[in-house]
């Protein structure tokens, strides 16, 4: 094994993926970003959170977030929602859909449902020329120059932005719906968070 190679290549990953996220400051929308965080600070409702392969693994991380920050919701798996789980999405809800082309089928046959349901629907893609796009209530444009490997294509840094996009939402929102350390506290009692969130 060449160590040195090998070494530069993670070092290369990660300059690359840093990069992706340093740039969203100027790619990303304010408008479109500020838009999403009234919506969701805003809502009575719940927020489902779908996607497919990486973008699946985003939506996962996100949902997770979101109820950490007492903004209720959840991974919706695309599959499922079509055979029956769409029924978690109600009237007032947020249905926010992750696709990087805007035009994933799984993700497509979902905004259906979503616009007879008279829930919110969000759209994350870099593609603004796209069904998801054209059908959405809110969109947020997320694109990176490129993926760290050597032929483009691995969704790393793209799944790394999208979930940096909405980190920065989760944190606005704690401080836009005014979220307490207490709260915090009752629904996150365990591991070394939970602990440190007990003490007097």
């Amino acid at each position: 094994m060449d160590k040195s190679k090998y070494w530069k290549s993670v070092l290369s990953t990660w300059v690359t993926e840093g990069e992706a996220v340093k740039e969203l400051q100027n790619s990303v929308s304010k408008e479109e970003i500020l838009d999403v965080i009234k919506l969701i600070g805003d809502s009575e409702g719940k927020v489902l959170v779908a996607g497919c392969g990486t973008s699946g693994a985003a939506a996962k991380k996100i949902a997770h977030s979101l109820s950490c920050i007492e903004r209720p919701a959840s991974y919706l798996n695309p599959a499922d929602a079509v055979h029956g789980a769409l029924g978690l999405l109600q009237k007032g809800d947020i249905l926010i859909l992750i696709s990087k082309g805007g035009n994933t089928k799984e993700i497509v046959n979902l905004i259906p449902a979503c616009k007879a349901k008279g829930a919110t629907l969000v759209a994350v893609t870099e593609n603004r020329v796209s069904i998801l796009s054209e059908e959405a209530d809110y969109l947020i444009k997320v694109k990176v120059k490129k993926e760290p490997d050597q032929f483009n294509m691995l969704a790393t840094a793209s799944t790394m932005a999208v979930i940096a996009v909405f980190d920065a939402v989760c944190i606005a929102l704690m401080d836009y719906t005014n979220f307490t350390r207490e709260q915090f506290a009752v629904i996150h009692p365990g591991g070394a968070v939970g602990e440190k969130l007990l003490k007097k």
